[in-house]
């Protein structure tokens, strides 16, 4: 059940670019009752109204790491936390990916990669990792995710890390393969939409995680609303609430035909 917790600051380091990693111990949080794919509302100071919902990129023996980007006065002041200081936390939030029993492909791109992480993770079988990066300095994460996946392939934009080009590339190769009983994944919409093609096109079940502005993270103020689809017919669906994890067949993607 979601709850209200402060946790205290173990470290804070900034990555790359606008990327941060934060580490905190919060007592009394039950491991067991976080999946990947929640997040936490983290409140950003008494000068920012509103509370930063991140996605859990590791929960081990009561310590929690998120990964963040700074975008604006909340997450900036987020970064700048030191060890000590403390976090007010509410969480765990929204709905979590479904883990089969069955070998997964995770797929993260940029900001996107960490919950691939936590996923990974608390995979019940073996896990292929697909991410993708802009560049060499954007690559985050990777001794982590080679720690835990059998394979981990790493798309760089520009060519200067691992394969030239999207995540797109190495997931059609390994979707032709075959073998895997799901694809789950995080990151922008563009990278989002290509992965659910793909999946449909090889009729492997696909689950993304969608990012929309939040306020309350609850459900209540509805800010964070996304077009979904239901036995053909559109509906609004709250993305902190119904979401934010979403199978791919049931969202609206932009430029989908009308049904």
């Amino acid at each position: 059940m979601p709850d209200v917790f402060m946790c205290e600051v173990v470290s804070c380091e900034r990555l790359t670019g606008k990327l941060y990693a934060i580490d905190a111990v919060c007592g009394g949080l039950a491991e067991e009752e976080i999946r990947a794919g929640q997040f936490f509302n983290i409140k950003c100071g008494n000068e920012n109204l509103l509370r930063r919902p991140i996605s859990v990129c590791m929960a081990s023996g009561g310590e929690l790491k998120f990964i963040f980007e700074v975008k604006g006065a909340g997450t900036k002041w987020l970064s700048e936390r030191t060890p000590g200081q403390k976090l007010d936390i509410h969480g765990p939030l929204g709905n979590g990916y479904c883990l089969p029993d069955g070998d997964i492909i995770v797929v993260g791109g940029g900001a996107g990669s960490p919950p691939m992480l936590f996923a990974a993770r608390s995979a019940k079988a073996a896990v292929t990792a697909v991410l993708g990066f802009s560049g060499a300095d954007a690559v985050i994460l990777k001794n982590e995710f080679e720690s835990v996946c059998g394979k981990v392939y790493i798309t760089t934009d520009d060519g200067s890390f691992g394969i030239h080009g999207t995540v797109a590339v190495p997931l059609k190769k390994l979707l032709e393969s075959g073998g895997h009983e799901a694809v789950i994944a995080c990151g922008s919409p563009a990278m989002l939409t290509a992965v659910a093609s793909l999946c449909a096109q090889f009729g492997v079940p696909c689950q993304v995680s969608l990012e929309e502005r939040m306020a309350c993270g609850v459900g209540a103020c509805v800010v964070c609303a996304c077009a979904t689809i239901s036995e053909g017919v559109r509906s609004i669906s709250r993305v902190c609430k119904d979401g934010p994890v979403f199978d791919a067949s049931a969202v609206a993607w932009l430029g989908d035909v009308e049904k």
